[in-house]
């Protein structure tokens, strides 16, 4: 009988309705207060109010002065027969020594050692690391700023001409450089840098290139120096410096043989400003792909790197806000001084 009254109540009264509407309404609203509080909802939010709480995670970074730099002045003249040029750049006195055919195990076990056993500090102190696994070992005395070329190469007598198919047991070259002073020693965080470098041989006639470069600190541990991917203001290579498809072919040889690095194959515009603005000048450097490509402006806006689409995890700027209004400063006043009317 109630049933009956309630369906002809509805069918006959549109009050009925109305009521039931506004109650499942009043219901709702209370649940979705309930839940979300007197705040806005975050579908309601505009996109300027979302992007602060979805912004990527700046990591933390700490100054460290290198006082290690090393180049191959020219990579395409160097061969395990002929030898390798190399230029230290150095801020204090340092001892550059190579060890041709070091052992691979032998050298990780070493650096192991460096963070658990004892610090590397000095050429002895690797080589005891090593268990002295290596062919041959050249040694120089680096004064502090000295840019003059070294010149390393294998004795004749060793009859080297190549290490050996992939995978191999010893990498061709391995240069050290440590601090010459031990009073220097105390003054820096990174006390040694390993290079591993790759040279032409018989078996493997990719150019000449350094393939890691591992930082050793003082605190026992250490760091594998790895490449920004940045644009830079310079030409490409013209087409008589380079033979077509020398670059895939290298790429492709290092892979084989497990030496290529994580380098994006993306072909980037030869400007240092924002890829996105075109206007600021890039500043941020995006992990873990590395691309550093965006201002300081355009940084709040992604989560994904506008080079590659890899999702960015952390970011770091290169240069902080009182850095860069420093340089600015410096760069006006460079542009004011020569036009000086006394």
């Amino acid at each position: 009988m109630a049933a009956v009254f309630l369906v002809t109540l509805y069918e006959y009264s549109p009050l009925f309705y109305i009521a039931l509407v506004s109650v499942c309404f009043l219901v709702t609203s209370a649940l979705v207060l309930g839940w979300f509080g007197l705040g806005v909802p975050v579908i309601l939010r505009n996109s300027e109010e979302t992007e602060s709480s979805t912004r990527v995670l700046k990591k933390r970074m700490r100054q460290v002065k290198n006082p290690f730099g090393l180049e191959i002045p020219n990579p395409a003249a160097a061969s395990v027969t002929r030898g390798v040029t190399l230029t230290p750049d150095c801020l204090e006195d340092c001892v550059l020594t190579c060890y041709w055919g070091c052992n691979v195990q032998k050298l990780h076990e070493a650096l192991q050692k460096h963070v658990y056993c004892f610090r590397i500090k000095t050429p002895q102190a690797l080589e005891d690391a090593l268990y002295n696994e290596y062919l041959y070992k050249q040694q120089y005395f680096i004064k502090k700023k000295d840019k003059s070329e070294k010149y390393c190469q294998l004795p004749e007598d060793a009859q080297v001409v190549d290490f050996g198919p992939v995978p191999r047991a010893r990498y061709p070259l391995v240069a050290l450089l440590t601090l010459a002073d031990e009073e220097d020693r105390e003054i820096y965080d990174i006390i040694a840098m390993v290079a591993v470098i790759h040279v032409p041989d018989e078996s493997y006639r990719l150019s000449c290139r350094i393939l890691y470069q591992y930082l050793l600190l003082a605190q026992g541990q250490y760091h594998d120096l790895k490449q920004l991917f940045m644009s830079a203001n310079s030409p490409a290579p013209s087409s008589s410096d380079t033979f077509p498809g020398e670059s895939s072919t290298d790429r492709g040889l290092l892979e084989k043989a497990g030496l290529a690095g994580d380098e994006p194959e993306l072909q980037e515009e030869n400007s240092r400003d924002c890829v996105v603005c075109q206007n600021g000048p890039v500043n941020w450097v995006l992990l873990p792909c590395r691309h550093t490509c965006l201002c300081d402006g355009c940084i709040r806006y992604f989560q994904q790197c506008p080079m590659c689409r890899q999702f960015v995890q952390e970011s770091f700027p290169l240069r902080s806000k009182k850095e860069q209004d420093e340089d600015e400063s410096t760069r006006v006043l460079q542009d004011v001084l020569p036009g000086r009317v006394f």
